[in-house]
């Protein structure tokens, strides 16, 4: 309760007052002897500022004056009188008629639609519309030039003589005595709502074009023009009123003798104002000021100061009436803006003082309040160090918050945070891409600075963190992987909540990796199976990158001494930061720490990630021989003899296949007294094909792996003969003729300690000189056999080298022919070019440019004969 409104008595007639209208800062008033009267309205009114009267017309009709209305746009006065329409010049002396309605004789009530428009020029123009209810018929009209025209001949009949008739938007309502209340469109179609009453009068009150007030009994309910409560609260006066008024956002009602005022939002009782005697009529001058009028007397009705009325509601802590009353008010927009936004604020302290926390921080958001200020109403979430500089700044009184209401408040700071902070990191964003120095980023907020808004998100972050922590524990991670947290007050709050697994990936997104891989280490043989075991660390050294090397070296040691297999995949997983890494720093690491791993790391760099660094080639060869070695040491076991074969296996197969290891470098770290059938390769791989083939026939005394080896070396330089046509290493053509000389003379080459182990074997000798003889030279092969050799034995090899050298001279003799022959032609087709001249004079024009040849200028010759500057050969279609 308070008081909205105050009385003062303004006038006592002798006449008794029948109707009146009233505009700007004007009262007209019509009697029922037919006089019309009009009184000027002072600003201030009070016992000894009467009305000051400017017109008295006692000759104006002499039947009463039923109904008055105004539109001061076109000075105009539309009176009911006599139970017809007349028109009269609202500025002449003695309201000089204009007008008379004929066809509205027998009115009995008439209503304005008064329209400001706007037309596309910008020009503001009012259009006024008549409805006049004569009998069981509505008539409308509408203002054109200087009369009012019936509107597109509208005429309809209704069920019976309207006791109230109102405008609202394009729809009429109609209230008819006894019966009910019904919504007319302008095409005519009726909507029945609902009953009168028990009333004997209805009681239309126009809000707005969207929204009118319909009375039942000592009811009101708000309508729309769709015939639907707009809420389902009605105004409930003390009795049945007898007149309303709307003054926004206050309804004012007429009972008895007394006005009782209510507020449309919630329907609250706001005042009532007695003593008005008799009171019967009431009639809205402008936003504040009313006039009431009994039968011979007058009452003006002012709103209280609105700054008055605003410091009692806010201490009544009605804040939508203060809103609404703010927003009406006079003072200044700029002024009104910040009174809106304190009391706005206000009202959100008092949402949230109530429990509605919800309202209050949607609301806050609305506002753009400072999130810290937000923060600070749950003190057990602030940060003393966050913004030490509004701590001592004076806070509204907090309800203590505990279980379920502290449940729901955090939710609520929740959605309000996670919608600041999306817009912060927004504007940033859009603050990057448009490359400006400031940005509003919270609306009510001043410009912030990069800096700023850095700060403010770790303040949001830390603070959704412990809200997280308390309410939802699975939305932690999520925030903490992009999180703008300030580290020590978030590392100390997981602590208290023994939050490991959350606690390190907040280390990760500060950078703080050695304080998360310590952890790691810390909790792998703990209970809590989502850091237990090594897992987590590898896939955390995985991810470091090649800027971390001597990080990821220094905590793989516990994890490989832990699990060498799955350690293992630090370095080997099919990962872009693992595949970065630094593989010499790897590979030193292993052999200096790991040896037993070294193998298969450079398998996988071999054969998966197929690097072809001798280095890696270099010591994988390497490690198989040393692990050979040492697998068939005398105190070796027969498995680990057998694993040594194994070994030995992948050795040879990748000294055959691989091309990148440096066999120079390789040959240099392996036995005289082993391996000798690898060291046979590696010798095929530098070329010196006579100590391979020796080692095969001499030491490991296997002619069929000798004559493999020749078949292979040969093969090899055939392909690469007809690839390139380069002459491969030198002596890889007699490769045969070497083996052949191995057979029948052996020694043990360039390798003096080798052991001579095998004999002369003459018929090997020739089984491979019939089987090989067009790869065999044959003078070569006569100066090694003995001449003990019978002719007969070497008759076949002797047939097929002669054929092959006829072949091959036949087919130098057909290829020198084909050569002379294509000199031929290039030399017929040299001439034929040389034949042909071209003339140029100073009379020769370019067909391009039109211009002539100078003796210096550069020309082009076409095949069609065509000649042209050499610069404008380009521009010739």
């Amino acid at each position: 309760m308070h008081d909205a409104y105050e009385k003062t008595s303004v006038l006592n007639i002798s006449v008794q007052i029948e109707s009146m209208a009233a505009y700007d800062d004007n009262l007209l008033i019509g009697t029922r002897e037919g006089h019309l009267l009009m009184y000027n309205v002072p600003s201030v009114t009070d016992e000894s500022h009467k009305l000051e009267i400017l017109r008295h017309s006692k000759n104006f009709n002499k039947k009463r004056i039923t109904q008055i209305d105004v539109v001061p746009e076109y000075n105009l006065l539309i009176i009911l009188t006599d139970n017809i329409v007349c028109i009269h010049d609202l500025n002449s002396p003695n309201f000089q008629q204009i007008s008379q309605l004929p066809k509205t004789r027998g009115a009995t009530i008439f209503c304005l639609n008064v329209q400001s428009i706007q037309n596309l020029l910008g020009e503001k123009a009012t259009d006024v519309y008549l409805c006049v209810a004569v009998k069981r018929k509505l008539q409308l009209y509408t203002w054109k030039g200087k009369k009012f025209e019936e509107f597109n001949d509208f005429e309809l009949t209704i069920p019976d003589i309207p006791r109230d008739l109102s405008w609202c938007g394009d729809s009429l309502i109609l209230g008819f005595r006894g019966l009910s209340y019904t919504i007319l469109d302008l095409n005519g179609k009726p909507k029945e709502l609902f009953p009168t009453g028990k009333s004997p009068e209805p009681s239309i009150t126009k809000l707005s074009d969207a929204s009118f007030l319909l009375g039942k009994d000592s009811q009101s309910f708000i309508m729309d023009t769709k015939g639907e409560l707009i809420q389902h609260n009605s105004v409930k006066w003390s009795d049945t009123p007898s007149a309303i008024a709307w003054d926004d956002p206050y309804l004012l009602g007429i009972v008895h003798d007394r006005l009782e005022v209510y507020t449309i939002e919630d329907c609250v009782h706001i005042q009532t104002i007695k003593d008005m005697n008799k009171a019967r009529l009431i009639c809205r001058c402008k936003q504040g000021k009313f006039f009431v009028a009994s039968i011979s007397h007058i009452w003006s009705v002012r709103a209280v100061d609105v700054t008055f009325k605003i410091r009692t509601l806010l201490e009544q802590k009605q804040f939508q009436l203060v809103l609404k009353l703010t927003s009406l008010s006079d003072i200044t927009e700029e002024e009104k803006i910040k009174q809106t936004y304190k009391i706005q604020t206000l009202y959100a302290h008092h949402l949230f003082a109530n429990k509605r926390f919800q309202e209050a921080m949607d609301l806050f958001l609305k506002l753009g309040t400072d999130p810290y200020e937000v923060i600070t109403l749950f003190p057990d979430l602030v940060t003393p160090s966050s913004n030490s500089s509004k701590l001592n700044e004076p806070t509204p009184s907090l309800p203590a918050l505990q279980d379920r209401d502290l449940e729901n408040g955090l939710r609520a700071l929740i959605v309000f945070l996670t919608n600041v902070r999306d817009k912060l990191v927004s504007d940033t964003k859009s603050k990057e891409k448009d490359n400006s120095k400031e940005k509003a980023v919270v609306d009510g907020e001043k410009n912030m600075t990069t800096v700023a808004i850095e700060q403010l998100l770790k303040i949001i972050d830390t603070t959704l963190l412990k809200c997280y922590l308390q309410t939802t524990d699975a939305l932690v991670a999520p925030l903490l992987r992009l999180n703008h947290c300030h580290l020590a007050e978030a590392e100390k709050t997981l602590l208290m909540h023994q939050k490991y697994p959350e606690l390190i990936i907040l280390y990760e997104t500060k950078g703080q990796h050695r304080k998360a891989l310590e952890l790691l280490e810390k909790h792998a043989k703990e209970n809590d199976p989502s850091l237990r075991g090594t897992e987590r660390t590898i896939q955390y050294l995985q991810h470091l990158g090649k800027d971390h090397m001597d990080l990821i070296l220094k905590f793989a040691g516990w994890v490989l001494n832990e699990d060498p297999e799955q350690g293992l995949r630090i370095f080997m997983e099919d990962i872009q930061a693992v595949e970065q890494l630094p593989r010499p720093k790897v590979l030193d690491y292993l052999l200096r720490c790991h040896k037993d791993l070294v193998i298969t790391y450079t398998e996988h760099v071999v054969h998966i990630w197929e690097d072809t660094n001798p280095l890696y080639h270099n010591a994988l060869i390497h490690q198989y021989k040393e692990k050979y070695l040492a697998a068939m040491s005398d105190n070796a076991t027969p498995a680990e003899k057998e694993a040594a074969q194994h070994i030995r296996q992948k050795l040879q197969q990748f000294l055959e296949k691989s091309a990148h290891y440096t066999p120079e470098t390789i040959l240099l770290q392996f036995p005289f007294d082993n391996l000798f059938e690898e060291r046979a390769i590696i010798l095929g791989r530098l070329g010196r094909h006579q100590q391979a083939i020796s080692i095969y026939i001499n030491v490991l005394n296997d002619i069929p792996k000798a004559i493999d080896y020749c078949h292979n070396v040969y093969t090899k330089y055939q392909n690469q003969e007809n690839a390139d046509k380069q002459k491969p290493s030198d002596g890889i053509e007699e490769v045969y003729m070497i083996l052949i000389q191995q057979l029948l003379k052996p020694d043990t080459g360039c390798n003096p300690e080798i052991q001579r182990t095998a004999q002369p074997d003459l018929e090997m000798a020739l089984k491979l000189l019939e089987k090989h003889a067009a790869k065999i030279n044959p003078l070569k092969a006569l100066e090694v056999l003995p001449d003990t050799v019978p002719i007969g034995r070497i008759k076949h090899f002797l047939e097929v080298s002669l054929q092959e050298k006829l072949n091959t001279r036949r087919r130098i003799q057909v290829l020198k022919g084909l050569l002379y022959a294509e000199h031929l032609q290039v030399q017929e087709q040299r001439m034929h070019y040389e034949s042909q001249s071209v003339l140029m004079t100073e009379f020769n024009i370019c067909p391009v440019c039109k211009k002539r040849f100078m003796n210096e200028s550069a020309f082009a010759r076409y095949p069609n004969g065509d000649i042209v500057h050499y610069s404008c050969q380009d521009r010739k279609g």
